[in-house]
């Protein structure tokens, strides 16, 4: 009895039912880092050029998910007012279509369709969809070869978030099986953490995925994660190699974070041991100083300091939050 109480306990704190005693992470400031980057995105002009201001994959979609989630966990009564301002910049330009082929509108349109759900932004998805070529189902997306959300194969990602956005009226029209053949005929080619994307939007629009198709995302990234419960950069690709990128430090605090999160969501036994590993990496990677976590580009070496040296650090810390607090899908 006592061996099997001792076996039983140690599943337990490996999977990330310890939490409530394992005080090792501070949600507290986490959310004081991210409002406080938030705060730099919406004084910053590049952010601000065009749209007031503009959302990001990584500091204005990782923030929409994770803030409400922190709010939840700190017992705050209201949204943030960057959280308002990110849905007003959103909502003030739910109308606006033109031009269709604009990679920008394409991103907007599907983050509207996401964190909005209104009939004007589901509408505007179905409008911009791409309706032949290669691309046919998905949407126009950024492509500046900039891993991991803006590269040719980003339309993918971008294609999976919106699956994510729609009601299960949606799944049912004609656009939406469209988008399901594109989802299913691209994803073989696709690098494993564009297909954890997939995954994870399968949990929200399940005939995206084939039951096979599913298993083997399921236990690659099983496979591809390290002894110590991370994952590394390369081990969620195949990416593109970048010349100006900084030397490969081993495990990234945002692979970990999204992988961690997604294999949740996706059903992950909570007394699964390589999900408690990957719980515990992230339990002790967050900074005790600035509350985040932190991650580097894959791309290239930016000024310390700067608002591009940051956006990998704002994705991980966003994406470790929603881990961390084993959040319901988003």
């Amino acid at each position: 009895m006592l061996a099997r109480a001792a076996v039983c306990c140690f599943l337990w704190l490996m999977s990330g039912g310890a939490q409530a005693l394992a005080a090792d992470w501070d949600p507290r400031l986490a959310a004081q880092y991210l409002d406080a980057r938030q705060k730099e995105w919406f004084d910053w002009p590049t952010a601000n050029a065009n749209a007031k201001p503009c959302i990001s994959c990584h500091t204005g979609m990782t923030y929409l998910l994770a803030r409400p989630a922190l709010r939840r966990a700190l017992n705050e009564e209201a949204p943030t007012t960057y959280e308002t301002g990110l849905l007003a910049s959103l909502r003030s330009r739910v109308d606006k279509r033109e031009p269709p082929a604009a990679p920008g509108l394409g991103v907007e349109t599907i983050f509207a369709a996401r964190f909005l759900g209104t009939p004007e932004a589901i509408d505007r998805l179905w409008a911009l969809q791409i309706k032949d070529g290669v691309g046919k189902g998905a949407w126009n997306w950024f492509n500046l070869v900039l891993d991991p959300w803006e590269m040719p194969d980003s339309r993918f990602y971008g294609a999976a978030l919106a699956a994510m956005a729609l009601r299960p009226a949606d799944q049912a029209r004609p656009e939406a099986r469209e988008l399901v053949a594109y989802l299913q005929r691209e994803q073989a080619s696709q690098p494993l953490h564009n297909r954890l994307m997939l995954l994870w939007a399968s949990t929200r629009f399940g005939q995206i995925l084939q039951p096979a198709d599913r298993r083997a995302i399921i236990e690659q990234v099983w496979q591809a994660q390290g002894p110590d419960g991370s994952w590394t950069n390369q081990s969620m690709g195949p990416f593109t190699p970048h010349a100006a990128a900084p030397e490969s430090a081993g495990s990234s605090a945002y692979m970990t974070a999204f992988a961690a999160y997604v294999m949740q969501q996706a059903g992950g036994d909570s007394a699964n041991p390589k999900l408690g590993r990957a719980l515990a990496w992230l339990r002790s990677h967050q900074d005790p100083e600035s509350g985040a976590w932190r991650s580097v580009s894959m791309n290239k070496v930016f000024p310390s300091g700067s608002q591009e040296a940051k956006f990998m650090t704002d994705a991980a810390t966003g994406f470790a939050v929603l881990a961390l607090l084993g959040a319901g899908t988003q």
